[in-house]
């Protein structure tokens, strides 16, 4: 049998608050919350399919991440509640939304045993997945960031789905972490449709370093693309968002396909960076800092949405779409409603990638 986890020790601790400290790495924080309602319906969060997040926050600290939102308003609740320890609510309090996202994780205890209630065979939702609905796992935060490996709640999670069969299972991280279960992936791929999304925007390290401070480097993603595709895994490589001004060069866009093609990725998906909400408000600082030269066009063109203009779309598509032709892959095109009316519209008068 084996040893007990971190989060489980903490579970036989009572009485407890409800987010409850579990330690502490660096300058981040660990906090549990209970799983509640651990698997969401496409009606609760307005996407177009089910999604479960082992975590509540992301250390990783991208500086276009769009989930910050959910970290605050799960606070906030807790707050409201008085479900925080003595010392939480102001420690979060006196950190910037943004900074708090990235430092202070929560983890969902017991996540395994919610998911694995919820699929109980027989039951409507296991009816419903096994129908062709299909599952994400990180869409609003990584599940193999730091603290996977000690709590280890993506994995429990990938434990229960492969007991199931007839499912449809994406995950989407940057982290080479999810080499680790490459055993449990094996298994829900024979009994379910499973891809790997694995996130790469740039190959350029120090560049990666400014964008997204304490994710994994792109050589360290891409050897785990290698090694995860060596062992029969299907990946796809997500190069989103593309970042105007910033990493949209089409040279070194297509050094990025070519890379992947060569690692064994079987397709590249890509989409411009859009900006809503606390993405907003985190992203347009750091350009005012890091790219000072691009301050006035990014608060032009994103002045009246949260895209970047239809020229400029239209441009990236063709433009990727034509890399994956070159180098093999398939091109996996990422639209709102809005855009898919675009694709009749008349192309611009140029083949070449406006810039802003």
């Amino acid at each position: 049998m084996s040893s007990p986890s971190p989060l489980e020790l903490t579970t036989l601790r009572e009485p407890h608050p409800r987010f409850r400290a579990l330690g502490a790495q660096s300058d981040i924080r660990y906090h549990a919350v209970p799983a509640g309602k651990v698997l969401n319906a496409p009606e609760q969060t307005g996407m177009g399919f089910w999604s479960i997040n082992p975590y509540i926050g992301c250390a990783f600290g991208c500086t276009y991440c769009y989930a910050r939102y959910a970290h605050r308003y799960v606070m906030e609740r807790g707050s409201a509640a008085g479900a925080l320890e003595p010392g939480m609510r102001s420690d979060v309090e006196r950190l910037p939304p943004w900074m708090a996202f990235e430092r202070r994780i929560l983890v969902k205890e017991r996540a395994p045993d919610a998911l694995r209630a919820a699929l109980a065979s027989g039951g409507a939702r296991h009816r419903t997945l096994r129908s062709g609905e299909s599952i994400v796992i990180g869409t609003a935060t990584d599940p193999y960031q730091p603290a996977e490996r000690r709590f280890r709640v993506t994995r429990g999670l990938l434990e229960v789905l492969a007991e199931h069969r007839g499912l449809e299972v994406v995950i989407i991280t940057k982290s080479p972490l999810v080499t680790r279960d490459i055993d449990v992936l094996s298994r829900l791929a024979v009994r379910s449709s499973f891809t790997l999304h694995l996130s790469l925007i740039t190959l350029d390290r120090e560049l990666a370093r400014r964008i997204e401070p304490r994710a994994p480097t792109p050589d360290a993603r891409l050897r785990a693309l290698g090694r995860l595709t060596s062992a029969g895994i299907e990946v796809g490589v997500n190069c989103m968002p593309v970042l105007p001004g910033i990493t949209d060069d089409p040279r070194a866009l297509e050094r990025l396909v070519r890379a992947v093609a060569d690692h064994g990725a079987s397709y590249v998906g890509a989409c411009a960076l859009r900006l809503r909400g606390s993405a907003r408000a985190r992203y347009l600082p750091f350009i005012d800092r890091e790219f000072p030269a691009l301050r006035d066009r990014y608060r032009t063109q994103y002045a009246a949405s949260h895209q970047v203009n239809d020229r400029y779309r239209q441009g990236l598509a063709r433009l990727m779409e034509r890399l994956c032709a070159r180098y093999g892959l398939r091109w996996r095109s990422y639209r709102t409603e809005d855009e898919d009316a675009e694709r009749h519209a008349p192309p611009p008068a140029t083949s070449q990638l406006e810039l802003l």
